[in-house]
């Protein structure tokens, strides 16, 4: 999630998904060159790039920490969300944490995927594209992540709770839970909720608390995000 005054400088156009493997869909271009602050993540996402003619195809997040990330004038983005459960057996989501996973180019513009040159996706055929990914089983949805995030009862030991819950999302069910909370708090901010309130309607201990919180996740102290109105 972009954060800071990049807004200004991105043309975004986005939708949901009819698949139920993919939270959202989205294209944008960047108007000028800099960077932005890339908030904390919980989600997995698949983003094409082309810059002066160069195509770039990456697996990228989830992100456990804020970080400030550059782009160039005139770059095309296109990116898929996946929904949290879904993950590539060949591909571990955690091996895609805090990184960028570029995947080979072939050629006429396609990528290589395990072993196959796939069409690039596009917002009007992405949905096919996923279609096509689930048939081959290259991607697969367990739904033990949404029964956890509902926290509706499983009949499943804590151990194996937190090893499928890792496998699907590439991240600890206890650092998921933190990256969710300073994302509610900031919305809170956001909305004009003041700080002390905010701290605890969203779980935290103290103002300390949130503070130390704010600045790993979402790159930001409370008070810079409270008087803000600049957060996407």
């Amino acid at each position: 999630m972009p954060m800071d005054d990049s807004t200004n400088v991105f043309e975004f156009e986005g939708r949901p998904s009819d698949s139920p493997f993919v939270e959202a869909v989205w294209s944008t271009r960047s108007l000028d060159d800099g960077s932005f602050v890339s908030t904390a993540e919980t989600h997995w996402e698949m983003v094409v790039s082309r810059y002066q003619g160069e195509l770039t195809i990456t697996m990228r997040g989830p992100e456990t920490q804020a970080k400030r990330a550059p782009f160039n004038k005139d770059t095309e983005y296109f990116g898929i969300v996946f929904k949290h459960g879904s993950f590539m057996p060949h591909l571990p989501v955690s091996q895609l944490v805090n990184e960028n996973v570029n995947l080979p180019s072939a050629v006429n513009g396609r990528f290589w995927l395990n072993s196959a040159a796939w069409e690039l996706p596009t917002l009007d055929t992405v949905d096919d594209f996923i279609a096509h990914l689930v048939r081959q089983e290259l991607l697969i949805f367990d739904p033990l992540v949404q029964a956890v995030l509902a926290k509706r009862p499983l009949d499943l030991s804590p151990r194996t709770i937190q090893r499928r819950f890792l496998r699907a999302t590439g991240i600890t069910q206890g650092t998921f839970e933190q990256i969710e909370r300073a994302k509610q708090a900031t919305t809170l901010l956001q909305q004009g909720t003041p700080i002390v309130e905010a701290t605890f309607e969203a779980g935290y201990a103290d103002q300390p608390h949130l503070t130390r919180s704010l600045k790993r996740f979402i790159g930001f102290t409370p008070a810079q995000i409270y008087q803000s109105d600049s957060v996407e």
